[in-house]
């Protein structure tokens, strides 16, 4: 080693100078100046390498403690930073497949075709469908689609076909009625568990569907509401701020044990730098294994994205891909951040030869920068609560990313403080207490650096799950008001009165049902105005129905076929009188190149007081109430029949029973209603995953601590083994290492709970909602911690009794 005095040079000059030889003189008082530079890095880091590979069953046990750290850590970091791009493989395939419409409607050709949209779903899941027919032997085929369906056949995902084959799915086979002709391919799915099919019908027609000559369409999807943006951030934060914590962390596992090896290389000749080099470089070691094993545990990990959906967002294990820039960071930063968080910890360590380490004078824990982060976060977040609600822009995100991770950390930071305050303040009680209290007094630093992950994932846990239980109940509120009535809304293209008739017929004999009320709706405006353009946002909204059927809206006295009602929904207003003439043809925009139908309110038409005139999501405010006898359905633009259905909530499946009426009725009939929550098993399922990923981070940060403990009982062996020697009960020494491990703990939930808490309210209030805090989730949180304690504290046990035995003493 070139570090080390060459023994032939002293030999050297005592043989060949003598006395008065000066360099032999220089080479025995004086050591050789070691190489600096990036040939002594990479000479002293692979010495490093060298010795965490050929330490033994120890060193390789602290190895891969330290890989099971990072790489836990690096899965995770690449998983979140493949979100882009699996959002970016999601969208672009709903893109390649969709078409919603052209601007201009191409006219009938062999490469063109009728399609249109018929989702519903079923049990609370949703299935997406299309109808297509052909105008020519050359149309147009989505991705994963080789030819269309024929007549009265359907193409199916492998998913729907399964839940058709199945007893499950006999009540959507009814619905579904087509045969099963093939299989839709995965360029047509937005994942393998996605529902979804493609069936031909031979009577599709305008207005029912609209005419496309190609599949793929520009179109960008609605942006995530503001609770869905926080939550999302907020992941982030609350995964990646205690992963960050525990890669520090386990850079530095086995460090007690690594600066006695170090302190030998001291006694054969190596410098401080040099021995912090080498320290670097097992670091460096156990970072590089967990940089592998991470990556080996994402690629592992992603073919579990094919059994996980999580808001109807289900993906191939392929779309699961970081991108390249981000898999570069990630290689680099990893070990920089080893290398880095070893020489941050050895700066205040001076290691000397003949394995003496020796700490240099203790500086006290400054609290102000430890308080100033949290209160920074806190700065940060307050002005975005008294701006609620919520806007989603960019300044916005970074200040909740930035305010939140500082919060997260500065609580990490202040748990050495607070543990160092409390021990210090702490004298008297059993021996086992004042054992465990004047270690800590001694040295905490190795406890509370794996506590901090601890604190910084329960603390994000708790935000994270109260803000899960607030927009959860704020759904279930919703539904739960909505849903008072059992009620399902249809609507649909209506052609005529005897159409709707004949749909209130079959839904009135559909199993469950016990009160169909049916309309058809349309708009009405005013007359254009030569030299003006025509208003699109001016009409008045009629309700077309039979006389029982008007009597369910309004309050009349007398009602023949051939009437008209004035109703005071809106006001009256001066085109909306007895005698006067409207349009019946209104334009969507208002460069609409439409020609207006011209219809006279009859002059006998009476006032009418609606039953119900206040606005309500389920619940159309009309202008007039018309018999199907006074006016001609036909002239309207665009009519809609509109159907309010009551069932019965004890009848098995009524739900699904009148789902498969409408579909036979008109596939393409769209329901609204609130007899669905979706959101509830959706918010359950995130938040049982969080839960998990709680406790799986908490056992990990555990197995950081039974290391600590073990390394501190093993530095302590001849200590142990002369108060075995004096008589001390082993009871009293498994106690010590209980409160040992308990205080710090206890410290860092304490600050965990309270961090948490605050964070969770911040994120409520900012979203307008109501505090709520998710108790069982704190009580398991604080029952796992506890749980870390007994078993850090089993584990311990038997090392304990091995080191607790006379024989220690014995010495050479």
């Amino acid at each position: 080693m070139s570090l080390l005095r060459s023994r032939a040079g002293r030999e050297g000059g005592h043989r060949d100078g003598g006395p008065g030889d000066d360099r032999g003189h220089r080479d025995d008082r004086t050591p050789a100046s070691p190489r600096t530079g990036s040939g002594a890095w990479a000479r002293d880091l692979a010495m490093g390498m060298r010795l965490a590979a050929g330490g033994g069953r120890e060193g390789w046990i602290r190895t891969a403690l330290t890989a099971a750290g990072v790489a836990l850590g690096v899965a995770v970091l690449l998983l979140g930073s493949s979100v882009p791009t699996l959002m970016d493989s999601w969208h672009g395939r709903e893109k390649a497949r969709e078409n919603l419409g052209q601007a201009h409607e191409p006219p009938p050709a062999d490469d063109t075709v009728r399609y249109t949209s018929t989702d519903t779903r079923f049990h609370g899941v949703s299935i997406r469908g299309r109808l297509v027919r052909p105008d020519g032997a050359h149309p147009p085929v989505p991705p994963g689609v080789r030819q269309l369906p024929g007549p009265g056949r359907m193409l199916v995902s492998p998913a729907l076909k399964e839940l058709l084959d199945s007893p499950e799915g006999a009540l959507l086979r009814e619905r579904l009625d087509y045969r099963v002709a093939g299989i839709v391919g995965d360029e047509g799915l937005l994942g393998p568990r996605e529902l979804t099919y493609v069936a031909q019908s031979s009577t599709l027609a305008a207005p029912d569907g609209y005419r496309i000559d190609h599949f793929g369409k520009d179109w960008h999807p609605a942006p995530m509401r503001a609770p869905a943006v926080v939550l999302l951030i907020m992941t982030c934060v609350a995964l990646m701020t205690p992963v960050l914590v525990f890669i520090g962390t386990s850079v530095r596992f086995g460090n007690e044990r690594r600066e006695r090896r170090l302190a030998a290389l001291r006694l054969v000749g190596a410098d401080v730098p040099t021995t912090r080099r080498i320290a670097s470089g097992e670091a460096l070691f156990g970072s590089l294994l967990g940089l592998v094993a991470g990556g080996a545990l994402f690629l592992g990990g992603r073919q579990c994205a094919s059994v996980i959906t999580l808001w109807d967002i289900n993906v191939f294990p392929s779309d699961v891909t970081p991108g390249p820039l981000a898999v570069a960071l990630i290689a680099v930063l990893v070990p920089t951040s080893a290398v880095t968080v070893t020489l941050f910890a050895q700066r205040r360590v001076t290691v000397e030869p003949l394995g003496i380490v020796r700490n240099r004078p203790p500086v006290r824990r400054r609290l102000w920068w430890r308080l100033a982060l949290p209160a920074v976060g806190t700065l940060l977040l307050v002005p975005l609560v008294r701006e609620s609600p919520w806007r989603d822009t960019l300044f916005n995100t970074v200040r909740l990313a930035a305010g939140a991770m500082l919060l997260l950390l500065g609580v990490a930071a202040l748990l050495p403080w607070l543990v160092d305050a409390v021990v210090g303040r702490l004298h008297g009680g059993p021996v086992s207490w004042q054992l465990a209290v004047r270690r800590l007094q001694l040295n905490s630093g190795s406890a509370t650096r794996a506590v901090s992950g601890i604190t910084v994932a329960v603390a994000g846990a708790i935000a994270i799950h109260m803000l899960l239980t607030g927009m959860q109940a704020g759904f279930a509120q919703a539904y739960a008001e909505s849903g008072k009535l059992p009620r399902i809304g249809l609507w649909g293209n209506a052609r005529d009165w005897p159409q709707v008739q004949r749909a209130l017929t079959a839904l009135r004999a559909t199993p469950g049902v016990t009160a169909v009320r049916g309309t058809i709706d349309a708009n009405a405006g005013p007359l254009p105005t030569p030299g003006q353009p025509r208003s699109a946002d001016r009409f008045a909204t009629i309700a077309i129905g039979s006389c029982a059927e008007l009597r369910t809206l309004a309050r009349l006295d007398s009602c023949r076929d051939g009437e008209v009602f004035l109703t005071v929904a809106r006001g009256r207003d001066r085109t909306l009188t007895p005698g006067a003439t409207v349009d019946l043809n209104t334009p969507y925009a208002k460069d609409d190149p439409v020609r207006p139908h011209p219809w006279k309110i009859p002059t006998a038409a009476r006032d009418a007081r609606l039953r119900h005139p206040e606005r309500a999501p389920d619940r159309v405010r009309y202008d007039l109430l018309a018999t199907p006898a006074a006016v001609d359905i036909s002239r309207f633009r665009s009519p809609s029949a509109e159907y309010q259905v009551d069932f019965d909530r004890g009848t098995p499946d009524a739900v699904e029973h009148i789902r498969n009426t409408a579909a036979h009725i008109d596939p393409t009939m769209n329901e609204f209603s609130a007899v669905d929550n979706p959101h509830d098993a959706q918010y359950s399922s995130v938040r049982n995953g969080l839960f998990a990923g709680a406790v799986i981070t908490l056992l990990l940060i555990g197995s950081g601590l039974i290391i600590s403990t073990v390394e501190q009982l093993h530095e302590r062996r001849r200590l142990l083994s002369t108060l075995d020697a004096y008589g001390t009960r082993r009871s009293t020494l498994g106690w010590s290492v209980l409160w040992q491990t308990a205080l710090p703990v206890a410290l860092g939930l304490g600050l965990a709970l309270g961090c948490g808490l605050a964070l969770g309210t911040l994120l409520l209030t900012m979203l307008d909602s109501a505090v709520t805090v998710d108790l069982p989730v704190v009580a398991g949180m604080t029952g796992i911690g506890g749980g870390v304690i007994l078993f850090v504290t089993a584990l311990s046990l038997p090392p304990l009794w091995r080191m607790m035995r006379p024989d220690g003493l014995r010495t050479e």
